[in-house]
């Protein structure tokens, strides 16, 4: 096929421009698609709505399947438009290799893993991977993108916070092993059990099938409960202090490429003006190189006439006649 096909293809699937058509329905087509996917994988769950609906759902398994495969076939073909993987075999397997290439082969996957094994339990479980296509929301939604973008800009935050938790979690566990082992052996036998009620605790969820029983150990667990709610906290700020400084950025951007159309559209209006400017400039320029050549051609034929039966060597004549027309331009400032 030609390559301003490919192009073309390469804008429909990997750019999302709201004043280009086919990829606004690509768009659409696949968002839908993988709503309506995940969705009858749920409600699959389900033994007397798969009985009733199994042919329905099974039809919609094989479709989108089908269309994810073709997608990522289309997508690795047109990936060589990108400079950064135009070779034909390095450049498509190192698109292969990036985060949205390898949500886009897990999405089908399980599809053809169960077709080929179905009487493999094992291979039962592969089906959960079919959730993982709402991952290629990030590709359609500007709010899963922007997700994505809190969450790699604020990782080091995050990071840090859930190592503080971590922490934190070794030592009330640790603590409480001891505190709590002796009066209570069945819940606190060991740290890793008393590790369980940590999390119940550090998380405020408090199911209570684990708690303290000693003074102690209540104490200590009240303490702990509070920190939580402090500590888990924390997150939540970080994301949200992401989500607005993402959002500014992005009114930044909106604004200065606003700026830059509004500059743009203002060099465009003054181009009719520079026409007419360089236009009237040409034509001044060309009436005063005709007018010399009329007056230097003046100048010649006069020292012709005045000179030449007495100077027989050409280039004196063309000097002479050089420097009257100088004379000429600089006394009548011509």
């Amino acid at each position: 096929m030609p390559p301003k096909f490919k192009r073309i293809l390469y804008q429909v699937l990997e750019t999302s421009k709201s004043s280009n058509v086919y990829s606004l329905a690509d768009d659409f087509i696949i968002t839908c698609l993988i709503l309506i996917n995940v969705a009858a994988f749920i409600a699959s769950t389900s033994p007397s709505f798969y009985r009733e609906y199994q042919s329905i759902l099974e039809s919609i398994e094989i479709v989108s399947s089908l269309v994810f495969t073709i997608e990522y076939a289309l997508r690795l073909w047109v990936c060589t438009v990108d400079s950064k993987y135009s070779h034909p075999i390095r450049g498509r397997l190192r698109y292969a290799l990036t985060p949205l290439a390898i949500i886009d082969l897990v999405s089908f996957l399980p599809f053809y893993a169960l077709l080929l094994f179905p009487h493999l339990s094992v291979f039962n479980l592969i089906s959960l991977l079919r959730l993982l296509r709402l991952l290629k929301m990030s590709r359609y939604s500007e709010s899963v993108r922007t997700l994505g973008a809190v969450l790699h800009a604020k990782k080091e935050e995050l990071l840090a916070t859930a190592f503080a938790v971590f922490i934190l979690l070794i030592f009330a566990s640790s603590i409480m092993y001891f505190v709590e082992s002796e009066a209570h052996p069945e819940a606190f036998a060991s740290i890793p059990d008393a590790m369980w009620w940590g999390v119940v605790t550090l998380t405020t969820v408090g199911y209570g099938d684990i708690y303290p029983i000693t003074p102690l150990g209540k104490f200590l667990g009240a303490i702990l409960a509070f920190l939580g709610i402090g500590i888990f906290a924390l997150p939540a700020g970080i994301i949200a202090s992401g989500f607005s400084e993402e959002v500014q950025r992005k009114k930044q951007e909106k604004i200065a490429a606003n700026l830059e159309r509004s500059a743009n559209y203002q060099s465009v209006k003054m181009l009719p003006d520079i026409d007419i400017s360089l236009e009237q400039q040409q034509r001044d320029l060309a009436l005063y190189v005709e007018s010399s050549a009329e007056l230097m051609e003046m100048c010649i034929q006069t020292a012709k006439q005045k000179l030449g039966s007495h100077i027989e060597n050409e280039e004196i004549l063309r000097d002479l006649a050089i420097h009257l027309y100088s004379e000429t331009v600089r006394k009548f400032e011509l």
